[in-house]
């Protein structure tokens, strides 16, 4: 009998492609959604992707209800937490954000924990390392190292990445459940299906042209097939239990990632933006869009970050960034999500 494994968000980026490593080392994959409907195109991105949906079944849960979550890690082996709520538009309050992600991330641990679950796996972020730092901001971070939410430069969402997780860690040391967090960065790769979540979007943005000027913002970048592999290698790694587990393995600024598309994917190479916006600029037009405004404080930061576990739990060398920056472009383009 298969070892079950309660997987949430399953619909998403990140989780169809973890839901298809889980299938092919044999789990069975008892995956979350929020709309039920959903489930049988779910299960074709799946057998798309080139999975064995045989052992994929669904349950229908929701990160601000109570509902379901019982049932749903009754027999589960593993909990593998990657639901968390996104918007590409920061909201002004951030409690839209912060509120959903923090209860999902307490009904997820409260439940593996009444299931008797060994292992819950939970996805944080590098903005829980990296974002929102002030003045004298280090040259290399790891993951001993936390943003700092008093200092009130995170954006809702990265706010909400920060929040959640250190509830998982609170919930962990109160009642010995084991866990292990991974904090992805900018998530790139091909696509199980037509929604091409928050990396597409950004890169989707550049390949139209959307933006006149390309800011000085840096992405620590990691291809989801590799951060798929890394969760599903941390379900049963004692070594990695009760750890961080940052996951970026190439830092690339904005600038270099629209000229590499440029240069991988020529079709599109007239209307991608080849200028550098000035910092002041980007400051000014702050003041006018609450998107931009978000990010103003990570302008010209591009530390280092410590990627040395999840290499460990890796069974190759990472894809490279342009790879996968190109393999994710060129799949949009043949969705029909990007006008050549």
């Amino acid at each position: 009998m298969p070892d079950t494994v309660l997987l949430t968000g399953v619909t998403g980026f990140l989780g169809g492609h973890t839901a298809k490593a889980l299938l092919d080392k044999g789990y069975h994959v008892r995956g979350s959604l929020r709309n039920p409907a959903r489930a049988t195109a779910t299960a074709r991105a799946l057998e798309s992707l080139g999975a064995d949906v045989s052992r994929l079944d669904f349950v229908t849960l929701d990160l601000t209800d109570d509902t379901g979550w019982d049932t749903a890690a009754e027999g589960a082996r593993y909990v593998l937490h990657t639901a968390s709520p996104f918007v590409t538009t920061m909201p002004k309050d951030p409690a839209e954000l912060t509120g959903p992600a923090v209860a999902g991330t307490e009904r997820a641990m409260r439940a593996a924990h009444r299931a008797g679950a060994e292992r819950v796996v939970l996805t944080s972020s590098t903005a829980t390392i990296v974002y929102g730092r002030g003045p004298g901001r280090p040259d290399r971070l790891g993951p001993d190292d936390w943003t700092d939410p008093a200092e009130g430069r995170l954006t809702a969402y990265a706010l909400s990445k920060v929040l959640a997780e250190r509830r998982a860690w609170e919930i962990a040391e109160e009642t010995g459940l084991a866990l292990t967090t991974i904090q992805p960065g900018f998530i790139c790769g091909p696509l199980p299906d037509d929604d091409p979540g928050t990396s597409g979007a950004v890169i989707a943005r550049v390949l139209r042209g959307d933006v006149p000027m390309l800011p000085d913002l840096h992405f620590h970048i990691v291809d989801v097939r590799d951060l798929a592999e890394i969760h599903v290698a941390a379900l049963a790694s004692e070594e990695m239990s009760g750890k961080r587990v940052p996951a970026a393995f190439a830092g690339l600024s904005l600038y270099d990632l629209a000229r590499n598309l440029a240069e991988d994917l020529p079709e599109h190479a007239g209307k991608i933006p080849r200028r550098r916006a000035p910092d002041w600029l980007v400051r000014i037009l702050a003041l006018f869009d609450g998107d931009i405004r978000a990010n103003v404080n990570e302008l010209g930061y591009a530390p280092e970050v410590d990627a040395s576990r999840a290499r460990a739990l890796l069974s190759h060398a990472p894809r490279p960034a342009r790879e996968t920056m190109a393999d994710m472009a060129r799949d949009m383009t043949a969705r029909g999500l990007v006008a050549a």
